[in-house]
C-alpha cells in the first residue's frame, strides 16, 4: 500500500465523517471502540489519517455504533480500495450496486393507472425494468432463508438451493434475504461471463469471505455436462468448508425436476453422474409453493390497499394464489400461445415437445421450421404463406408483459457452441419456462409426430439430445425412431463414452435403456423363458431404480416359490414406496390363510404398522388370560401406545363381538390413535352407518392420516356416491398420490362403467400416473375386451408408457409417429432407418 493512499478522496470523505460522527455524540476513541466491540487501536487506525483503509467490518461496526447509514460509508471505502487497484482481484461487487433485474428478477407488470394502462400487441400490459418491484409478501420459506442468511452475518458459511417451478418466486426471495447483508457492506457475485459454468469453475477459487455467490438456474452450474457441473459442485463444498474463505453465501434456484435428478441415487453398477451435486444439495433445498395461502393473499392485499398498484392489479385478475405467475406475465405468455395462429402454434409445439422429451435448452431453428410441418392440419399446410416462419417467429418472440417471449432467439459464445456441438451459423430459440412446464403438464399424452422425429435426426447435434429423444421414442413404443436417434447418436464413436456398437447393442437388445418398467417387463419374459435367476436380477435393478411394479413382480415370483415371508416384506415395501400395490395384494391373499391376509391388509394400509402389544401383553392373550391382556393393553394406552387396543378390537371382531371391538376402538381413539378412527370406521361403515364412518375417517385425514382419502373415496363409492367418491379421490390426488384415483378407476371398470373407468384412468395418467392406464387396460383384457384393452395400451405409450404394450404382446415391431402399428422390419426398412432420405416422413 503506497503512501499516496490515505490521500484518496474517498477514504478522506470515508474519514471525516466518521470522525464527525464521533464528536457529535461526544464520544472518546475508547467508548466509540467499547460500543462497536473493536479494539482501541482498531478505532484509532481506521479514523487517522495514515494508516492504511480499513476493513468492511469495521467500517461497518462503527457506522452502527455511530448511528450512521452503512451503506454510503462501505461505498466510499470500495471507491477508495477501486482507486489503489486493490479490489482488481476481487469477485463481484457490493450489494447495493446491483440492479435485482440484472440478477435475473423477473420484470414485473406495469399496472395501469386508473384502469387504463398501455397495451402491447397481445392485449397485455407492458413490463419495465425500470418499473419498481412490487411489494415483497414474506412466506414460510422466507424464514427458512433468513435464518441461513443471518448465520451468514454471524460468520458461518452457508449455502441455500431454493426449488420451485417456473415464476413461483425463488430469485426474487433470495434478493429479498440478501438485503441485511447490503447494510453490513457483502459482495455479490453473478458467475455468467464468458458462460455460466464456465466462469464458476474458473472464478470459484477466487471468492473472499463476505461475498454472495449467485447461482441463478443453478442447473446451468452443476449440472454442466462432460463433468464440469461436477466440478463446480466440488468447488462449492470446498468453498463452504474452507475456513480461510468464511463467512460466504451460496444462493440458487432449480426446478424440482432438476433437483429429483441431481439427488436421485445411482443404478447398481452404473456411473454416479451427480454424485459431488447430491452431497452439496443435501440439507440445503428449500422448497417454495407455487401458490400463496391464504395467509399471503391476506398480507398482499394488506400491501395493495396501502397502494401498491401491482399487486392490486396481479390480486384482481390471477387465478388459484398465483400471484407471482401473473406478474411475470405467465398468464399472457398463456394467452399468446393459446390464441397463435397455426404456424406459430407448430413452432411452438414442436419446441414445446422437444424439451418435455429431453432435448437441451437452445433449439435450432432448422429443427423448429422441419419439426412444425406434421404439427399442422392438411388445410393449414396448405394455406401456408411464402414467408410463413418469418411471420410465425415475430408472432412468437414478441414479448408480453414481464418482458417474456413464448420464444427468445440466444446467441451463442463460441465456447458454448463447442459444449453443445452446435453449427457455428446456426440460429438458436429457446422456450420459454413456463410455457415449457406448462407443456410438460398439458401435452403429456400425446406423442410428437413424424416430422419432429425426422427433424430431430436431422437437426439435432448433442449426443445427450439424441440419446434422450431416443429413449422418449423408446417409451412410447415408436421402435424404428428409436434406434435411428440411437444410431445418429453413435454414428460417431467419440461421441459415445461406450462406443457405438455397445450402445446399439444395449438400445436394441434391452430398449428401454434401463427404464425400470421395460426392466421388469424383459424380467417377465426371462421368468418365462424358465430363467429365474436372471429375472429377479432385473427386478431388482427396476426396483432400486424406483419401480413399484418392480417390486409387486419380486412378490409375485416369491410368492410362487412359496416364500411367504418373502412376499410379504416386499409388498410392505411396496406400501412404504408411495405408489402402493395394484393385484398382487389380492393373489397374495389367496395364497395364504385368512387371519393372515387381514392382518397384511390392515398393516399396508396405514403405512405405520401399529406396534401391537407389549411381548407380555401377547403372552397373556396367548395363554388366554384376556382380563391381564386387557389391563396391559390399557397401561400401554396410557403410556402413549393405544396399539394393544387395536389388537384386542381386531380379536373382538374376529370373535363376533362386534361392539367389544368398537368399545376398544374408542378407547384406542381417545388415546390418540388415527388408526383406530379408520378402523372403527370400517365397522361402522359395513353395518351400513356411513354418516359416522364419514366423520369418522374425517377426523382422520385432518389429523394428518392423508391415506385415508382412500378409504373415504371407497366408502362413499359403495354407498352410492359417486361425485363424492371422485372428490374424495381427486382431493388424494392434490396431495400428490394418484393411488386412490387408480383404484376408484379400476373399481369402476370392474362395476362395468367403462367410460368412467378411463375417464378417471386418464386424469390420474395427466398428474403422473401412467400406470392407470396400464393397470386398466390389463384389466380390461382379462374381462375379453381386447380392442378397448389396446386403445388404452396405445394411450399409454403415446403418453411413454409403453409396459401395457409389453403385457399384452402387442405391436412387436412397434408404431408408427401417427400410432399406426409397424410393419416387419426387413433389411431394406433397417438400411433406410439409417441412411434413409430426410424427408417428413418415415
Amino acid at each position: 500500500m503506497g503512501t499516496e493512499q490515505p490521500r484518496h478522496p474517498a477514504l478522506v470523505e470515508l474519514r471525516s465523517r466518521l470522525e464527525t460522527g464521533r464528536i457529535a455524540r461526544g464520544l472518546n476513541k475508547t467508548q466509540l471502540a467499547s460500543r462497536a466491540g473493536l479494539g482501541r487501536t482498531v478505532v484509532s487506525q481506521a479514523l487517522g489519517t495514515s494508516a492504511p483503509p480499513p476493513s468492511p467490518e469495521t467500517v461497518a461496526g462503527l457506522a452502527r455504533a455511530l448511528g450512521l447509514d452503512v451503506p454510503p460509508l462501505l461505498d466510499l471505502l470500495t471507491t477508495a480500495a477501486g482507486l489503489s487497484g486493490d479490489t482488481a482481484s476481487v469477485l463481484g461487487q457490493p450489494i447495493t450496486h446491483w440492479d435485482p433485474h440484472d440478477l435475473e428478477v423477473h420484470p414485473a407488470a406495469e399496472a395501469p393507472a386508473h384502469g387504463l394502462g398501455r397495451k402491447d400487441l397481445s392485449g397485455g400490459f407492458r413490463a419495465s425494468r425500470s418499473a419498481p418491484l412490487p411489494g415483497y409478501v414474506r412466506r414460510p420459506h422466507d424464514e427458512e432463508l433468513a435464518d441461513i442468511v443471518s448465520a451468514a452475518a454471524n460468520g458461518h458459511s452457508q449455502m441455500a438451493i431454493l426449488i420451485g417451478f417456473s415464476s413461483t418466486g425463488k430469485t426474487r426471495a433470495c434478493w429479498e434475504a440478501v438485503q441485511p447483508l447490503a447494510a453490513e457492506g457483502w459482495r455479490l457475485w453473478h458467475p455468467f461471463d464468458p458462460t455460466r459454468a464456465e466462469a464458476a469453475l474458473t472464478e470459484l477459487e477466487r471468492v473472499t469471505p463476505r461475498t454472495v455467490v449467485w447461482l441463478n438456474e443453478a442447473q446451468h452450474y452443476i449440472g454442466a455436462g462432460h463433468g464440469v457441473g461436477e466440478r463446480i459442485a466440488a468447488a462449492l463444498r470446498a468453498l463452504l468448508s474452507d475456513s480461510k474463505r468464511q463467512p460466504v453465501l451460496v444462493l440458487g434456484t432449480l426446478w424440482p425436476e432438476y433437483a429429483t435428478s441431481y439427488c436421485a441415487l445411482p443404478q447398481p453398477l452404473q456411473e454416479d453422474p451427480h454424485a459431488q451435486a447430491r452431497e452439496l444439495l443435501a440439507g440445503r433445498r428449500i422448497t417454495l409453493p407455487e401458490t400463496f395461502d391464504a395467509t399471503a393473499i391476506n398480507v398482499a392485499e394488506t400491501l395493495a390497499d396501502a397502494g401498491d398498484r401491482q399487486l392490486s392489479h396481479a390480486l384482481a385478475h390471477a387465478r388459484d394464489g398465483r400471484l407471482t405467475q401473473y406478474l411475470a406475465g405467465a398468464p399472457e405468455l398463456l394467452q399468446r400461445y393459446e390464441t397463435a395462429a397455426p404456424p406459430a402454434r407448430a413452432l411452438l409445439h414442436a419446441a414445446m415437445d422437444a424439451r418435455r422429451l429431453g432435448a437441451s435448452l437452445h433449439l435450432p431453428l432448422a429443427f423448429l421450421e422441419q419439426a412444425a410441418s406434421d404439427y399442422l392440419t392438411e388445410d393449414e399446410y396448405s394455406a401456408l404463406a411464402d414467408n410463413w416462419l418469418e411471420q410465425a417467429l415475430a408472432d412468437s418472440t414478441s414479448p408480453v408483459h414481464g418482458n417474456l417471449a413464448p420464444l427468445r432467439r440466444v446467441r451463442l459464445r463460441q465456447a458454448h457452441r463447442a459444449e453443445t456441438s452446435a453449427v457455428p451459423d446456426q440460429t438458436m430459440y429457446r422456450l420459454t419456462d413456463y410455457l415449457e412446464q406448462h407443456a410438460r403438464r398439458q401435452r403429456r399424452m400425446l406423442c410428437p409426430p413424424a416430422s419432429f422425429w425426422q427433424a430431430a435426426c436431422d437437426h439435432i447435434a448433442p449426443f445427450e439430445d439424441l440419446t434422450n429423444l431416443a429413449k422418449a421414442a423408446q417409451r412410447r413404443h415408436r421402435i424404428r425412431w428409436a434406434v435411428r436417434l440411437l444410431h445418429m447418436a453413435t454414428r460417431d464413436g467419440s461421441r459415445s463414452r461406450e462406443g457405438s456398437s455397445s450402445m446399439l447393442q444395449l438400445g436394441v437388445r434391452i430398449g428401454a435403456f434401463r427404464d425400470p418398467f421395460t426392466l421388469a417387463q424383459l424380467a417377465r419374459m426371462q421368468e418365462r423363458a424358465g430363467d429365474q435367476e436372471g429375472a429377479e436380477t432385473l427386478l431388482h435393478f427396476a426396483a432400486k431404480s424406483g419401480s413399484t411394479f418392480a417390486l409387486e413382480q419380486l412378490a409375485e415370483m416369491r410368492m410362487r416359490a412359496g416364500d411367504q415371508e418373502g412376499a410379504e416384506k416386499l409388498l410392505h415395501r411396496a406400501a412404504r414406496s408411495g405408489d402402493t400395490f395394484t393385484s398382487h395384494l389380492d393373489q397374495f391373499r389367496e395364497t395364504t390363510d385368512q387371519e393372515e391376509a387381514e392382518r397384511l391388509d390392515r398393516q399396508v394400509a396405514e403405512f405405520a404398522i401399529p406396534s401391537a402389544l407389549s411381548e407380555p401383553a401377547k403372552a397373556q392373550e396367548c395363554t388366554g388370560d384376556h382380563m391381564e391382556a386387557e389391563h396391559l393393553a390399557h397401561q400401554a394406552a396410557e403410556s402413549g401406545n393405544p396399539d394393544g387396543l387395536i389388537r384386542l378390537a381386531w380379536k373382538r371382531e374376529s370373535e363376533g363381538d362386534r361392539e367389544g371391538a368398537e368399545l376398544y376402538l374408542r378407547q384406542a381413539i381417545h388415546a390418540g390413535s388415527k388408526y383406530a378412527l379408520r378402523e372403527l370406521a370400517r365397522i361402522r361403515g359395513a353395518v351400513g352407518d356411513h354418516e359416522e364412518a364419514e366423520t369418522l375417517l374425517r377426523r382422520a385425514i385432518d389429523a394428518g392420516s392423508a391415506y385415508t382419502l382412500g378409504q373415504l373415496t371407497e366408502l362413499r363409492e359403495a354407498s352410492g356416491n359417486q361425485e363424492g367418491a371422485e372428490r374424495a379421490a381427486h382431493e388424494a390426488l392434490d396431495a400428490g398420490s394418484t393411488y386412490v384415483l387408480r383404484r376408484l378407476s379400476l373399481r369402476r371398470g370392474a362395476g362395468g362403467d367403462q367410460v368412467g373407468a378411463e375417464r378417471l384412468a386418464r386424469q390420474a395418467a395427466l398428474a403422473g400416473g401412467l400406470i392407470a392406464l396400464t393397470e386398466l387396460a390389463e384389466q380390461w383384457d382379462k374381462g375379453g375386451d381386447r380392442a378397448g384393452a389396446e386403445r388404452l395400451a396405445r394411450q399409454a405409450a403415446d403418453a411413454g408408457d409403453s409396459s401395457a404394450v409389453q403385457l399384452l404382446g402387442l405391436w412387436p415391431f412397434g408404431l408408427e409417429a401417427d400410432g399406426t402399428p409397424s410393419g416387419p422390419w426387413d433389411a431394406h426398412s433397417v438400411a433406410r432407418l439409417f441412411d434413409g432420405p430426410t424427408s417428413s416422413t418415415n
